[in-house]
């Protein structure tokens, strides 16, 4: 156990209950007793107590007539809880509305969680997108724009323990999992003011990535802008997209040069 879990204000059953509900996800939409207690690593017993009061709270439901639980609407509370009281949220949704005008282009705001970044706003394209991605996809930091550009404003020894502790999987040709290779990229997005990638993570996007900071230069978050090869070049991006990007991250900056990164990300950076 850990320092966190020894002490006698750590509810153990409510983390128990939490791990349930978080178990749950794209590769594993519905689950029976036995594949919720070998995702949880929790023994049948704490399964079925966890599952019937999460249940009879209304945020698990049987799949139609099987033994198989699923998520109901109802656990989106928790989610939407964040996005509808969170400070930095609030204040650069305006400026990504504006940008995704100015740009017709999907227009993201993701927040670092462990080794990844989240995406919390999204102003989607009218256009064709070939890639979904809903509010709360979590995506590597290592190999995305925006996970780079967050890097990037971090000091060097910072950046490097986040790499050290990421998987690096190459999830195309053109992943860069090096870490000496990521650290120099690292370099040029911190001159440059962005980070821009293509088919890193998924074939045929672009993403260009800037980092929101507050008034002492801490990462608070990032914005990019994604688009497909269909209808951009990397050139394109850089030349078109890249200085409105970070004009509106500056924007952002500074409308929350107050705020702080928030404690979860804090005990993330450790």
């Amino acid at each position: 156990m850990t320092k966190v879990e020894d002490s006698p204000l750590y509810v153990t059953a409510l983390a128990k209950g939490l791990s349930v509900l978080t178990a749950f996800g794209p590769s594993r939409p519905a689950m029976n007793l036995l594949e919720l207690a070998d995702a949880t690593g929790l023994n049948k017993s704490t399964i079925q107590r966890s599952v019937f009061t999460l249940e009879a709270m209304g945020y698990l439901a049987r799949d139609g007539g099987s033994k198989r639980y699923r998520l109901t609407v109802k656990s989106l509370e928790i989610g939407t809880g964040y996005l509808q009281t969170a400070e930095l949220i609030e204040r650069a949704n305006p400026f990504i509305q504006q940008l995704n005008r100015q740009t017709g282009e999907s227009c993201n705001l993701l927040e670092p969680w462990g080794t990844d970044m989240v995406y919390v706003a999204r102003f989607t394209s009218h256009k064709e997108m070939p890639i979904h991605v809903p509010i709360g996809q979590r995506l590597p930091m290592y190999c995305t724009a925006a996970g780079r550009a967050y890097l990037s404003a971090l000091p060097t020894e910072a950046a490097a323990s986040y790499i050290e502790r990421s998987s690096r999987v190459a999830y195309t040709a053109h992943t860069v999992t090096d870490p000496a290779e990521l650290l120099a990229l690292l370099v040029r997005a911190r001159t440059d003011g962005f980070a821009l990638i293509t088919e890193e993570i998924y074939v045929g996007d672009i993403a260009v990535g800037a980092c929101v900071v507050n008034a002492d230069g801490q990462p608070l978050a990032a914005i990019n802008i994604s688009v497909p090869f269909s209808r951009w070049r990397p050139e394109q991006v850089l030349s078109d997209l890249a200085p409105q990007l970070v004009n509106t991250a500056r924007a952002i900056s500074s409308a929350a040069k107050g705020l702080k990164p928030s404690g979860a990300m804090k005990s993330h950076q450790t």
